[in-house]
């Protein structure tokens, strides 16, 4: 029984040469207009589309809506679809376990199937997801995070050390082939506290010289506090050039101090679709790499289009995933706002600010949406404030819906003045008055479980318990 192997079942030149990075990226896209951008956004979507229309998951999902193939003449026409989420895709696991119908796997037989690879998320919003991926979706996936890599200025030759997790989970595999297929850096696939001690994490980058840490910024964080604990100067023991990773809502200042100044980039993707955005060398906002994807910010409400500037929830489709698991209009429910104008690098790409808090972790009190992530961004004022930081939303016997804000501090945690300030803070921000208690540096760190997790908690919602 014959079927191909991996780099057999798709034309990997033809790949590189449709999703180019480093220097024939610039040459590529440098100067080319939105009009011709469009044109090459619509081949690639009327060939997904077609893949789609063979998946019985988008037949039931699309025909429920009265969409039917002929509806569908361009890009324009992406309207016309429903937009999905994370809950569509468990219901479909929950309806045809294990994985669901949404890969177009389930009709081939065995000697049909091509090479797949298999993951999940990391539950960080619920039940584990499936994630499949065929070669091709995979391989582009990957490039484009290394051509995020090789924008912001990767040396080569770098020392790449990940604090991505493994086991399952998709990131630290995906940010591994990254690295070490279209990068030439060595690559320190460490992951996360459980898989590498934090303590043992410091020890290879002072012993294998990382110039470079790719992760989460809570954790990496986190790590500069432990290289101290262990007698390492970031800066001086542990040279670090650039840490790449979700920087989310939190300062940019405070992580790049404790180590030593190092610069920092930020990107966007979710597990299902790969890197969606990622900054560039010029620092303002992440740009969308839309040869690959076509990015709709959308109400969170209404699912209409927003204006330029003004805050939705991310709507993805994945023009390259005409294989396994195609993605249009998958909506991350997180949100985010594009960025007015042009770039300096006359590529056109538009920009969005990232990742500025989730739709579906969102807490509405009395009036005013809070998003958790957001929170502790609005602390950074006070010097005090070591950046960790966990919300706690609460109904009282009444009613009444109340948020507690826990923040770690550098000072006396009974310190009812700087409590006071902090509270004001929060209040002249949000809009309206939330409690806040102090703990000493570490205190928030079993609730945000931040040496576990690829992502601590920011909220503990127990109002509906």
């Amino acid at each position: 029984m014959s079927y191909p192997t991996y780099y057999e079942s798709f034309d990997y030149q033809e790949m590189i040469n449709d999703y180019p990075l480093a220097e024939d990226f610039m040459t590529r896209y440098q100067g080319m207009s939105r009009e011709q951008l469009r044109d090459l956004q619509n081949q690639r979507f009327l060939k997904l589309v077609d893949r789609a229309w063979k998946i019985p998951f988008y037949q039931r999902l699309w025909g429920e809506a009265g969409v039917k193939p002929e509806d569908i003449l361009s890009l324009d026409d992406i309207v016309k679809f429903p937009v999905y989420s994370k809950s569509d895709i468990m219901q479909s696991v929950a309806d045809y376990p294990p994985i669901g119908d949404f890969s177009g796997l389930e009709s081939m037989a065995p000697n049909e199937r091509p090479p797949i690879v298999f993951h999940t998320t990391s539950g960080t919003t619920g039940t584990p997801q499936p994630l499949v991926f065929g070669a091709k979706s995979r391989e582009v996936q990957s490039l484009l995070v290394a051509r995020a890599y090789r924008f912001m200025g990767l040396k080569p030759a770098a020392t790449v050390q990940s604090c991505y997790g493994h086991g399952m989970i998709n990131g630290g595999h995906y940010i591994r082939e990254a690295v070490t297929r279209y990068t030439n850096a060595l690559f320190l696939s460490a992951g996360t506290g459980i898989e590498t001690r934090s303590a043992q994490q410091v020890s290879l980058m002072n012993t294998f010289g990382t110039n470079v840490l790719v992760g989460f910024a809570d954790y990496i964080k986190r790590l500069a506090d432990v290289a101290k604990e262990e007698g390492l100067v970031p800066g001086k023991d542990i040279n670090i050039d650039m840490i790449i990773g979700h920087l989310g809502m939190e300062t940019r200042e405070t992580l790049s101090k404790a180590w030593g100044g190092a610069e920092l980039f930020d990107w966007y993707g979710v597990g299902d679709t790969g890197c969606i955005a990622a900054e560039g060398p010029d620092h303002d906002g992440l740009y969308i790499w839309e040869d690959a994807h076509y990015l709709e910010v959308l109400d969170v409400d209404s699912n209409e289009v927003v204006a330029e500037g003004e805050r939705g929830n991310m709507v993805v489709s994945c023009l390259f995933k005409d294989d396994v698991y195609p993605i249009i209009r998958f909506n991350t429910c997180d949100v985010t706002e594009v960025i007015p104008g042009g770039n300096p690098f006359d590529l056109p790409f538009r920009r969005i600010r990232g990742f500025l808090g989730r739709s579906d972790n969102m807490v509405k009190l009395r009036g005013i949406n809070i998003y958790p992530h957001g929170v502790g961004v609005m602390m950074e004022e006070h010097s005090e404030f070591t950046g960790e930081y966990i919300t706690r939303a609460e109904r009282d016997d009444n009613g009444r819906d109340e948020m507690t804000v826990v923040a770690e501090v550098s000072v006396d945690a009974d310190d009812e003045i700087l409590r006071s300030q902090i509270s004001e803070t929060l209040k002249r921000k949000i809009g309206i008055e939330v409690k806040v208690e102090l703990v000493p540096a570490g205190g928030t760190a079993d609730m945000t479980e931040i040496d576990r997790r690829q992502k601590p908690l920011r909220l503990i919602d127990t109002r509906f318990k």
